[in-house]
């Protein structure tokens, strides 16, 4: 079993974004692992490993425009189905 099973990615565009503020939040504020939240000011990439992806998807409209959204499901890829 996979302990956090949906691979949630996306872009965040906007103003003014803090990469070390986006990361540090999801850190305190979410369950998962394997979190890459990195770019620039107008354009951030997130990637996270989760059971709840929507709450990743909900903080992030509130930082800017998301866009790019991918969540694939981890545990039924390993079960050799289509994720």
């Amino acid at each position: 079993m996979i302990e956090f099973k949906f691979d949630t990615q996306l872009l965040i565009a906007g103003e003014n974004l803090d990469e070390d503020e986006i990361h540090d939040y999801i850190v305190e504020n979410f369950v998962g692992d394997s979190l890459l939240a990195v770019g620039d000011e107008d354009l951030i990439k997130i990637h996270f490993h989760t059971n709840e992806p929507w709450k990743i998807l909900e903080y992030a409209c509130t930082k800017g425009e998301i866009f790019d959204v991918v969540i694939e499901n981890m545990q039924r890829q390993a079960d050799g189905l289509k994720g």
